[in-house]
């Protein structure tokens, strides 16, 4: 580092992270001339991070993720001569200690204070500092609830539906609604437990829940000189779990005089905490316009690269500069965005089946590619993946001058697509762009269960139980115009089949709008697992009574969590799972007999 009084610059910086995040900023670093380090664990060895980056050290074996080792991780840091650590996104981005141990370690963590993550990142403590900065949250309570009579007093009070929530995290983790009472203590339970996993942390509270809104959020900027902008807003409405699946910017539903607004209020907001790095600021916004403060992510997100589409600016690159102390290099023009820009989340998913993750390994990838697309991705023939990180496999990102164009470039794109060996959400994507709704006014949070026919027919299991694939897939001759061609024709959704060929061109035949039938987890007597992952709770007995519908045990797979339920009213006669226990697609979970 330099000495006290001159502008810091980095020789050096860590990526704390994997896969297609730690790519991005690997590249970033090089464009600066800055030396990028990976990191990486068992199975990472060969991944495109560790490829990319002009060096790469793994992190000692230890107990979890190596990407959560904070002390390892800072030890790597210092023995490899490095300047900063870049966190990414997840793991580590939002860690107020970790922040705060990399600077105690003399190093720079590029992205902002660990007090600004501290005070935002406690999402009761974000919701006051919101009112005192004049940003309405949804209503709700204004300290964590211990108990479920607690949380049944502050839902009287609020009114149901209500949404119960992780105090310390956020992208859709610990999040739980209850409709009625009688749903509130599962709630409760699902979003204590869920939290205290993932954030380390179980204190939830409640907000009124709001059904059909508009999730956006804005995009701002702060750096050591006091200069802070809100770059624009981004809608996030097309989501799975309260996940976000399609991004798009601008958002069809935000008119100029409430873009202002917005904006407003966002930089209100980080300059109440002197907010410094790429920050996002989320909000409900309600058919009549009025929007609500719901939470700040105190990271780069995986969306801004939609922001970056529409305002040609490096945000990863600009996250570099401001850590090592230059000013914000943009101002107010940014504002004006120049196009639209839309992002569909490729997640090895099936979505037929409640887009239950499915790991395995990806035997044929190829990336469309054109003017006005984007691919980012860390993934090729051979890439693996992995059941304990996330089903993403690429963010498809299109850019046109209007959202028309934008949604038939991604129309087109989402057609060139090749990925075989897992399920993915590509065909989801798919009956998305091409639906009159999306297509006339975008979405609203509840778009996808109020259309079901946008979700494609499940994906059943591959022969080979350890792992999942598309089926339907076999070689023929077709000839076309006099010519003939070896094609693979296989199948994501039989209501959706592609071709990939060898030869010059592709058939494909015509779509039908028809949903298929929803996910069965039951074969005979018995509960079948239809994903791999880990036991996290059961929730039944041998002899116990259950109904069709009842929870059998939750499965935890690639970071999300998924009720395995009873296929049929009767009595458990064996279970074959404890939590704790690993399971495949196809194991036998539970035995309902008759009663």
């Amino acid at each position: 580092m330099t000495q006290q009084g001159e502008q810091p610059r980095f020789g050096a910086v860590l990526i704390a992270n994997r896969g297609e995040i730690a790519v991005r900023v690997v590249r970033a670093c090089q464009e600066l001339g800055i030396r990028a380090v990976a990191i990486y664990g068992d199975g990472d060895e060969d991944a495109m991070h560790v490829q990319l980056a002009d060096e790469a050290r793994r992190i000692p074996e230890g107990a979890g993720l190596p990407y959560l080792r904070q002390r390892e991780i800072i030890e790597t840091a210092l023995a490899a001569g490095v300047d900063a650590i870049h966190p990414g996104y997840g793991f580590l981005a939002e860690n107020g200690d970790f922040a705060e141990a990399v600077a105690g370690a003399g190093l720079v963590f590029i992205g902002p204070s660990a007090e600004a993550i501290r005070a935002m990142g406690d999402k009761v403590a974000a919701r006051r500092i919101a009112v005192d900065a004049g940003v309405g949250p949804v209503p709700g309570t204004t300290e964590p609830v211990a108990t479920v009579d607690d949380a049944a007093r502050a839902a009287r009070e609020i009114g149901y539906p209500v949404a119960v929530k992780a105090s310390g995290g956020g992208g859709g983790r610990g999040f739980r609604v209850a409709f009625a009472e009688d749903e509130l203590e599962r709630a409760f339970d699902g979003s204590r437990g869920e939290a205290e996993r993932y954030f380390s942390n179980p204190d939830v509270y409640l907000e009124r829940y709001i059904g059909q809104p508009r999730h956006i959020e804005v995009q701002i900027f702060g750096d050591t000189h006091g200069n802070l902008i809100a770059i624009g807003e981004r809608d996030c409405s097309v989501q799975r779990r309260h996940q976000k699946l399609i991004e798009e910017t601008p958002s069809p539903a935000v008119t100029p005089a409430l873009r202002e607004e917005l904006l407003a209020a966002s930089e209100r907001l980080a300059r109440a905490v002197g907010y410094v790095g790429a920050g996002t600021i989320e909000y409900l916004l309600d058919a009549d316009g009025t929007f609500y403060f719901l939470e700040m992510n105190t990271r780069i997100q995986v969306e801004h690269t939609i922001t970056e589409m529409v305002t040609g600016i490096d945000l990863v690159k600009e996250q570099i500069r401001v850590a090592a102390g230059d000013r914000l290099g943009f101002g107010g023009e940014v504002r004006a965005a120049k196009g639209w820009a839309i992002e569909c989340r490729i997640n090895a998913e099936d979505p037929g089946r409640d887009f239950a993750p499915t790991p395995g390994v990806i035997t044929a990838y190829r990336e469309p590619a054109g003017f006005g697309v984007r691919v980012d991705s860390a993934m090729t023939p051979g890439s693996a993946i992995h059941a304990g990180y996330d089903s993403m496999i690429a963010k498809l990102v299109t850019w046109g001058r209007t959202r028309d164009e934008a949604i038939a470039r991604m129309e087109r794109c989402l057609g060139e697509y090749v990925i075989e060996g897992v399920p993915t959400t590509i065909a989801f994507h798919r009956r998305v762009l091409a639906h009159d709704v999306f297509r006339r006014e975008g979405a609203t949070t509840a778009f996808v269960p109020e259309h079901p026919e946008v979700v494609p027919a499940p994906v059943s299991p591959a022969p080979d139980s350890t792992e999942q694939g598309a089926l339907g897939r076999e070689r023929m001759l077709v000839e076309v115009d006099g010519r003939r061609f070896e094609v693979v024709v296989h199948a994501d959704d039989p209501a959706d089949m592609t071709a990939t060929q060898r030869g010059s061109r592709k058939t494909r035949p015509t779509r039908d709008a028809h949903r298929g039938a929803s996910t069965s987890n039951g074969s005979g007597n018995d509960v079948i697992s239809p994903i791999q992952g880990t036991v996290i709770r059961v929730d039944v007995e041998e002899g116990a009574t259950v109904a069709a519908g009842d929870r059998i045990c939750v499965v935890e797979a690639m970071k999300m969590e998924n009720e395995l339920i009873a296929h049929q009213s009767g009595v458990v006669a064996s279970l074959a799972v404890a939590v704790g226990n690993g399971v495949k697609v196809g194991d036998v979970i539970a035995t309902v007999g008759p009663n």
